[in-house]
């Protein structure tokens, strides 16, 4: 089976990095905001995987103020 790879805009979830470098946001910074919002829409749990709900954090962002 072959591997499609789909750009960052077209997937539906992010892995921790991709997100990181999507939104141009440092690892630690990215993982403090994961810290702050635990119970946060934009998280999903794969496992022990985190993934961000990429338009849900889109979402958060245009909220928020400051980063």
């Amino acid at each position: 089976m072959q591997e499609k790879n789909i750009p960052f805009w077209e997937k539906y979830t992010l892995t921790v990095s991709e997100a990181c470098a999507y939104f141009h946001i440092g690892d630690k910074k990215f993982r403090q905001i994961l810290e702050d919002y635990p119970d946060a829409d934009f998280l999903l749990m794969n496992g022990k995987r985190i993934m961000i709900k990429r338009k849900r954090f889109e979402q958060f962002i245009d909220r928020a103020e400051m980063i």
